[in-house]
């Protein structure tokens, strides 16, 4: 079973914005100096200019997309309500009959989706900036990310949106 856990942060709604995504497992594969051993893998990344639910999204894809065999048992914890509500409350099936029209972050909710349905994939909310440990450390991650200006991707497709007045 893996466990991934989420955030995403932007200062300014939209500003610079960054993720954090941390991946956890107990080692249970053929190298015996590994066996029961917990396994961590830390992500983030920084963007020029975003949102807070972007990047909520893009920790999730980010963690989904490092997984390497399909059909994993996966438990997100995620502080986004935007996310959990999405697929709990399966929002997200309309949007994709409807073509997602008139929906903001159109091209990430596909992306996500694209690895999503490739897992058997449970959700757990946690309350953010509550104590809960790895919660805060994707936090810490997506902030330090944030601030650093010289490591920002560009998020065009928002920035692309944003000029045309699409959002």
């Amino acid at each position: 079973m893996i466990e991934l856990y989420t955030d995403g942060a932007s200062s300014g709604n939209p500003g610079p914005g960054g993720y954090g995504t941390i991946l956890r497992t107990i080692y249970n594969g053929s190298n015996p100096d590994f066996q029961g051993k917990l396994i961590e893998k830390e992500f983030s990344g920084g963007y020029r200019k975003t949102t807070n639910n972007r990047m909520e999204l893009m920790a999730v894809i980010v963690g989904l997309e490092a997984l390497k065999n399909i059909k994993q048992k996966v438990t997100i914890y995620s502080d986004s309500k935007y996310f959990i509500d999405a697929i709990d409350k399966k929002w997200i099936n309309g949007w994709i009959q409807k073509g997602f029209a008139g929906k903001k972050n159109k091209d990430l909710w596909m992306r996500l989706m694209q690895s999503y349905k490739l897992h058997d994939v449970t959700l757990v909310w946690v309350k953010g900036h509550s104590g809960h440990p790895l919660n805060e450390r994707c936090d810490k991650l997506a902030v330090a990310a944030s601030k650093a200006p010289l490591k920002w991707q560009i998020d065009s497709v928002f920035e692309m949106e944003e000029k045309q007045g699409l959002l």
